[in-house]
This record gives C-alpha cells, structure tokens and sequence, in this order.
C-alpha cells in the first residue's frame, strides 16, 4: 500500500516547476481501483487536475500506457510524471463513472474506435497477464482468474457451470502477440458525461490480448449482454480475427470472471448478471 505524503509540499514542487498555478488547491481524495491514492486538483472552484500516487512501478506502466496511446481521444492528458516515478498529474476528465452511460452498443463502439483500435503489440519482456502477477503464459493467467471467480461464487453456481467454464480455458488460451492493455476497462473507470462515453480512466496496465479489455468491457455491466450487441461491437475492433464461436467461449469466460467479482464488488447487479448468465452458459457446446 502506497503510503500517504505531504500533498502540500507535492503541490508547493509542482508550483515551483510551474505545472500548475497559484490558484490550484486539493479539494477531493478519491478511492482508486489500485492501492494508489488519488486527489482531484481544483483551478478556480473547477476540478483541473488529478493527481495519482502510487509505486514507482505502476507509475511507470501508467506512464507508458499513456504515452503509448496519447493519440486516443478517450484517456486523460498526461501533464508530469515526477522523476523518482511517484506520482503523475493528469487532465480531469469532467463527467460520472458508471451510471448514465446510455446504451451499451454506443459507447463499446467509441472504446473500440477510440482507444482499443489504438492498441499496439508490446515489444518488451513482460510476461502475460497483469504485471503485479506475471504469468508464463496466458493459460495461466486464464486459469488462475476461473479459479478466483469459483471461490468467490461458491454455491452460487452449480459445479456443473464451473467445469464448463475450465473446459474453455485451452480455446481461449491460444494466443501470440502480446499488446499493452489498460486492463480495467470497466463502466467503473468509464466517464459518462450527457449519457455520452468521454473517457477512461484509472488503468491497472497489463500484457495480453487485446480481445480481454474488449470482453472485460462488454460484461462490465449487465445490461445488453446479448450477441447482437457483442457482434456488432466486435466487427469495428481492428486487431482481432476470430471466428464467432470463440468469440462467444471468450465472453463467457470473461462473464463467468466477471460474476465472481460482482459478488465481492458489486452485488446490486447480481440478478442482472445471473439472468445474462442463463443466456450465456446454453451456448457452450
């Protein structure tokens, strides 16, 4: 866990190198998806800045990640990284993660057009999955994720549902090219402004293929979780060619994962996730 420091000498050095003003004050500590701690910066009573500690080592990965994709319209501007890799400063994106986000097809169609369309193969030696917890391989990293979500479902599940899930992991594990993922792209780190997708925030970096921020995407909420509306996002993502049915082993991999956080995280949309659940589980062969 990062430890808190002096905000006011942060802000005293970030005066003196002239990235913010004499008019910018802390105003808000906000709760992170990571062990970070993270503040909004306010200029003249209008949020401005946020600013993002962390360890040196997840800095750096969000650093990269957005300098990688500083192309993409969706992700905050980067204004500092401090040298010793313990905070950045980046834009505030004005609007509310999470709700009133309108329709699903919309706004997984500006993510995919974007910033996951921007995505770009990762030449480094990170090995798969997220970078807190590299695994040899994808399989790994698949299997571990299964098994995490059985414990945390328990007997909500049959068993029954639980083997079907693991009898997916060798199709979905068939993968080469490594890219730089934001790895948490969820409605919970999705700013909505006018029902309207403006940006994404709070990456949690990671290597792997670009097919698991797009599935993570589509089953972070339970709304619309139906084919049509996964197939007609999937036809704009550039990177990925697969046939529909491991299309359909990948989301109902992802949702099978994504059910077992929403009993910890997120229990207000269990009855939405269980009902899309029934839809999914018959299309395993």
């Amino acid at each position: 866990m990062v430890q808190e420091r002096d905000i006011n000498g942060i802000i005293k050095d970030l005066l003196e190198i002239g990235v913010i003003d004499s008019t910018t004050t802390v105003t808000n500590k906000m709760n992170g998806t990571t062990d970070g701690l993270v503040y909004t910066l306010t200029v003249n009573e209008e949020p401005k800045y946020v600013l993002k500690l962390d360890s040196p080592e997840n800095i750096s990965l969000v650093e990269q990640l957005h300098l990688t994709y500083r192309d993409s319209p969706l992700l905050p501007k980067l204004h500092y990284t401090e040298p010793a890799k313990t905070f950045i400063v980046y834009s505030y994106i004005t609007g509310t993660t999470h709700y009133n986000r309108g329709s699903k097809i919309s706004w997984l169609t500006l993510l995919v057009n974007e910033l996951l369309n921007h995505y770009e193969i990762y030449e480094q030696t990170e090995k798969w999955g997220r970078l807190a917890a590299q695994r040899d391989s994808w399989r790994e990293f698949n299997e571990r994720s299964v098994e995490g979500a059985r414990n945390n479902l328990g007997d909500l599940l049959p068993i029954e549902d639980y083997y079907k899930v693991k009898s997916l992991i060798e199709s979905t594990s068939k993968v080469n090219e490594k890219y730089l993922l934001h790895g948490d792209t969820g409605v919970h780190n999705f700013v909505f402004h006018e029902s309207a997708l403006t940006g994404v925030i709070d990456p949690s970096p990671m290597v792997g293929p670009v097919i698991y921020d797009f599935t993570y995407a589509f089953c972070s909420s339970p709304d619309d979780l139906n084919l049509e509306t996964l197939f007609a996002a999937f036809d704009l993502l550039n990177h990925e060619e697969m046939d529909r049915s491991r299309l359909i082993e990948e989301v109902i991999l992802q949702l099978y994962c994504r059910i077992g956080i929403c009993v910890k995280v997120h229990p207000h949309d269990l009855d939405g996730y269980l009902k899309a659940w029934g839809y999914w589980k018959v299309l395993i062969p």
